[in-house]
């Protein structure tokens, strides 16, 4: 189906759009250049929208905002933000009248007419999903990237051909409705995580579980081996399955042995690249180069998989060097809004590390992190609403008698120049808070364009 046929069988419907964010607003916009009976609910107020309210207002849609934005919903066809769980009582009531309960993702997934390869995981999305989509521009691919990266694409449908290859980054709330799979998909690792949104780790896994659950037999699905979690996701695969691992020997997949990075298949191993060539630091980033080459094995030579490893400097806000000043190497990390994230960074690097930490609560229990911070931290600076929580857990941990020096700081810019009042020469600096940045931010690039900000300040 194209997608002006999707927006023609919504002529005669009366549709909601929740969320007027960057995701739904081409939608909303298709949908009233074709006088479709079109609401636009959101929690932010008209003067919060600005522009955006007046813009859609003059071109005829309902606008129903702020305080009671989902009051009464009653529409055929519903697109709900992604932020907005299914399980709202207000989305549950009107699915019980009949409406549709659809998304711009999903809508997406029944419009592109080419190949669809799709990243989750509560680590490593953006990285990965990045990866991939540089390995199949440089083996000349026609590549478009969305998702939670890139741009909203739903709308480029008519434009995207048959042999092109979309990459997209998909999260937990992307994926809970999902009814339609990629034809590859990578699946990173699995830990708790934003369990102050889902009910459970049991609803966070079932929607994760989506990317590949409606695939069919031909489509691929990359597992993470050393997480015992993703590992254990290859039982209910429809299709053919590889893994990745650090550990040693998979059966199907890419391995890391000796230093040495291989391909296997069909039980014959080939070796790609010496994994110290990677240009971004840390294991995880191993780990992320792998899920690449395992997802688009076949379709990218290994001289591209090389060249690309040796050339390319990672997406900002993930262990992104800023600066470095007095000898001292600055790096933002704003994209480690949990606790396995931060860990990851941490071991990104040899030598201790001065950590800014903190920001919003995901209901995450902090325990690893407290025993990762002992034994890799010079100082913790902490900031943020999770402040105390994490000074908490750090200071009963097991090993913990007086340091790392936790200094607190109830704002931002004060947290970021306490480290560098700390830092000597040779030191590195690390923004890698482990929390959400909705504390004081409206998102974690605005965090780290803030710490960027200060850094290039100095």
């Amino acid at each position: 189906m194209k997608f002006r046929d999707y927006i023609s069988d919504l002529s005669d419907k009366r549709v909601t759009v929740i969320g007027a964010g960057i995701s739904n607003k081409p939608l909303i916009e298709a949908l009233l250049a074709a006088g479709i009976d079109t609401t636009v609910s959101d929690k932010r107020t008209y003067d919060d929208l600005g522009e955006t309210s007046r813009r859609f207002e003059s071109s005829g849609a309902k606008l129903k905002l702020g305080d009671g934005y989902l009051d009464g919903l009653d529409a055929d066809v519903i697109f709900r933000t992604p932020g907005l769980m299914p399980t709202h009582p207000a989305l549950v009531e009107a699915v019980k009248h009949g409406t549709r309960l659809t998304s711009e993702m999903e809508a997406f997934f029944d419009v592109c007419p080419c190949k669809i390869i799709a990243v989750t995981g509560s680590d490593g999305k953006t990285t990965t999903t990045s990866i991939i989509a540089e390995l199949l521009e440089k083996q000349g691919f026609n590549v478009h990237t969305g998702g939670n990266i890139g741009r909203p694409l739903l709308c480029e449908t008519d434009v995207i051909g048959p042999e092109d290859v979309v990459v997209l980054e998909l999260s937990s709330f992307q994926l809970i409705t999902m009814k339609k799979s990629p034809h590859i998909a990578v699946y990173t690792n699995l830990s708790p995580n934003h369990l102050d949104i889902h009910a459970d780790m049991e609803e966070y896994t079932g929607a994760k579980r989506n990317i590949y659950i409606h695939q069919n037999s031909t489509d691929r699905l990359v597992l993470n081996h050393d997480n015992a979690n993703t590992r254990a996701e290859a039982e209910y695969a429809p299709g053919k399955v590889l893994f990745f691992s650090c550990a040693g020997k998979v059966e199907e997949g890419v391995y890391l042995d000796g230093g040495t990075i291989y391909n296997v298949s069909g039980g014959q191993s080939e070796a790609i690249m010496q994994a110290e060539d990677i240009f971004i630091p840390g294991l995880h980033n191993i780990e992320n180069f792998m899920a690449a080459f395992a997802a688009v094995s076949g379709m990218v030579s290994y001289d591209i998989m090389r060249e690309t490893a040796r050339t390319f400097r990672g997406v900002r806000h993930r262990i992104e060097l800023v600066r470095e000043v007095d000898g001292v190497r600055y790096y933002n990390d704003s994209i480690a809004s949990s606790p396995s994230r931060t860990i990851a960074g941490l071991r990104a690097f040899d030598e201790k590390v001065i950590l800014i930490a903190g920001g919003k609560d995901k209901g995450v229990p902090f325990d690893a992190l407290g025993d990762e911070i002992i034994g890799r931290v010079k100082t913790l600076v902490l900031t943020g609403a999770t402040a105390q929580m994490i000074y908490e857990t750090v200071i009963k941990s097991e090993g913990y008698s007086g340091k790392p020096e936790i200094i607190i700081r109830d704002d931002f810019r004060d947290a970021v120049l306490a480290a560098e009042q700390v830092a000597s020469e040779g030191d590195v600096v690390l923004l890698s808070p482990a929390c959400t940045s909705f504390d004081r931010f409206s998102n974690f690039e605005e965090r780290g364009d803030t710490f960027r900000e200060i850094v290039e300040g100095m």
